[in-house]
């Protein structure tokens, strides 16, 4: 059971000196989908790469029960010279052909195989790099607004697929999509506004569990009240 432990951190950007981050104690446990919300500039991205261990705090500490912790944005890219079908094929583990052929055709990529990266619209490279990384081995994967370019019927489909099919790995997922961090997730972790962040707030989430929209609409008032 993957285990994450965030003790007395505290983060300033080098050419600021702002503190991100001060004194900030948490812990996430066990697996599961879980997210991170809070509003543009509140420091999601700053604590994902923190977690991931791109960035090193400027005091504390972050203790991982495994070092096998991926990072995925929608930034990201492929190699332009070869094509979607070489590229999943060379970086797969072979233990993992059978999962990437079923997420091939559930995350309805088929067409574009034979196509180069820089041939795809913005939510199929979305697709594709986020293929990617479910087909690796970790232990917590931190999916940071990486789908954030795909129609929503079909983010809907390939979060119920993950929240779904990864339920023995750690999946820890950022986005500005409340009622998506809701619906998806264990618990829903929040970053507030104002800086530096002292703590981490958190509501439980909904786990996949339909409710009314009165209740949701409660929910998604409180997520924002402890955002800002």
């Amino acid at each position: 059971m993957f285990k994450l432990q965030v003790k007395n951190l505290s983060y300033s950007y080098s050419d600021t000196k702002q503190l991100i981050f001060s004194n900030l104690n948490w812990q996430l446990e066990g697996s599961g989908f879980y997210s991170l919300f809070g509003l543009s500039g509140s420091g999601k991205t700053t604590f994902a790469r923190l977690i991931e261990g791109d960035l090193i705090p400027s005091s504390g500490a972050i203790k991982r029960s495994s070092q096998r912790v991926l990072y995925t944005s929608n930034l990201e890219r492929l190699p332009g010279w070869m094509s979607i079908y070489d590229h999943f094929y060379n970086v797969t583990p072979p233990q993992k052909q059978d999962l990437l052929e079923t997420l091939i055709k559930d995350f309805g990529i088929e067409h574009v195989l034979k196509k180069r990266f820089h041939d795809l619209s913005l939510g199929q490279k979305n697709r594709v790099n986020f293929l990617r990384y479910l087909v690796q081995e970790f232990d917590l994967l931190i999916v940071d607004e990486a789908l954030a370019n795909v129609d929503e019927p079909t983010r809907i489909k390939i979060l119920t697929i993950t929240r779904e099919m990864f339920r023995d790995v750690t999946i820890l997922y950022i986005s500005h999509n409340v009622l998506e961090v809701i619906r998806f997730s264990k618990k829903v972790f929040i970053l507030p506004q104002s800086h530096p962040v002292k703590q981490l707030l958190e509501i439980d989430g909904l786990n996949g569990k339909e409710i009314d929209e009165h209740s949701q609409g409660k929910i998604v008032i409180e997520v924002l009240k402890k955002a800002t």
